[in-house]
């Protein structure tokens, strides 16, 4: 097992003016599940590659164990990856593909085969080890990449979008079976992800990329209930924060017809607009008052109901996103009127980066 440091690590592709990766600090302690989350050319793969020794670093370095890996080749790294299209050798069976890399290695044969059952029990692959990846299903194939990884007893597991080829129903299964063997295997372990919900149901920590810069890095929890800026804050959640720019007034903003209170220090902060957050479960139906939301879309998903609607805020038609009670939601079309509640407000600066203001 072993610590991994970032240090000001930087990639900057030929012939490209903006780094992949800029400047990226980020320390993952022993045996921790990192998550790097982002939306699609944020560098959270080339971080990852970086890490792997599959992409070269252009400034700073990277540490596995405390030992410097910035220039070492991916062998001497003492890593395993699991990659999206899982590259196992079709020609081989279940039982040849997860013990390739130590047959390489010139591990015993009988090493080989105990490492392999061990990896098979845990991966619920025992009734496959002889079979082809052809003969396999999509999830099974992805746990035979897994074994893999596993009976190499590496020192950093690395997974790059390991979900992604799967559908939604074995894809929610299967990020609770690596959780559940990441934890049992103690192994550190950094993972990447497009999808925000998956990083906020496996990391301990999930660090959130944009432009190839560290926006946070946080528990999921604090990323959502204090996220560090209007990225941030967009980006972690399903359904999204709702973000609209008002104007500061007098003891607070001004939201639609409430006045949400601030302190001072913030509003001193703040210039003469801010970028005020309002997460969809704190946004709630009224029978009169607040502001008037026509409803455009309803989902229903059983335990819960969103409506999607439009609202004037500042004189400026606004999208707005609330949580409703799923017996009763609203129809289609219906005008509702909605109410904040202004202990869960978020406020942002206006300036570039929109950093959070205290609150």
């Amino acid at each position: 097992m072993a610590t991994i440091t970032y240090d000001h690590a930087t990639r900057l592709f030929p012939g490209s003016d903006c780094p992949a990766v800029d400047q990226l600090d980020l320390h993952i302690e022993d045996g921790e599940f990192l998550v790097l989350v982002g939306p699609s050319g944020c560098g959270k793969s080339t971080s990852l590659r970086m890490l792997a020794g599959l992409e070269d670093v252009d400034g700073g370095r990277i540490t596995i164990g405390g030992r410097d890996v910035t220039h070492a080749e991916p062998k001497e790294r003492d890593i395993a990856m699991v990659f999206q299209n899982y590259a196992l050798y079709p020609h081989m069976s279940v039982a040849e593909n997860m013990g390739f890399a130590l047959k390489l290695a010139g591990t015993d044969k009988s090493e080989i085969r105990r490492r392999v059952a061990e990896a098979a029990d845990m991966l619920d692959l025992g009734a496959y080890l002889d079979r082809k990846p052809k003969a396999l299903s999509g999830g099974q194939r992805q746990r035979v990449a897994m074994g893999r990884a596993i009976v190499r007893q590496p020192q950093v597991f690395l997974m790059d979008e390991p979900l992604s080829n799967l559908d939604a129903k074995l894809r929610v299964q299967t990020r609770t079976q690596i959780a559940q063997l990441q934890r049992h295997l103690g192994t550190t372990t950094v993972y990447v992800t497009h999808d925000q919900v998956e990083a906020m149901t496996m990391g301990d920590r999930v660090a959130v990329l944009q432009g190839g810069v560290l926006q946070q890095c946080a528990s999921p929890r604090e990323l959502y209930h204090r996220p560090a800026n209007v990225f941030v804050a967009g980006f972690m959640g399903s359904p999204s924060m709702n973000l609209f720019t008002v104007p500061v007034t007098d003891g607070g903003i001004r939201f639609g017809g409430q006045v949400i209170p601030v302190p001072r220090d913030t509003l001193a902060a703040a210039g003469r607009e801010v970028v005020f957050g309002i997460r969809p479960e704190h946004v709630e139906i009224a029978d009169s008052g607040g502001l008037k939301l026509e409803v455009d879309v309803v989902e229903e998903l059983g335990s819960e109901a969103f409506i999607f609607g439009r609202t004037q805020v500042g004189g400026r038609h606004e999208p707005m996103v609330a949580r409703v009670h799923w017996r009763n939601p609203p129809e289609k079309g219906q005008v509702v009127h909605v109410r904040i509640d202004p202990s869960h407000a978020h406020v942002f600066a206006t300036t570039p980066g929109g950093a959070r203001l205290p609150h």
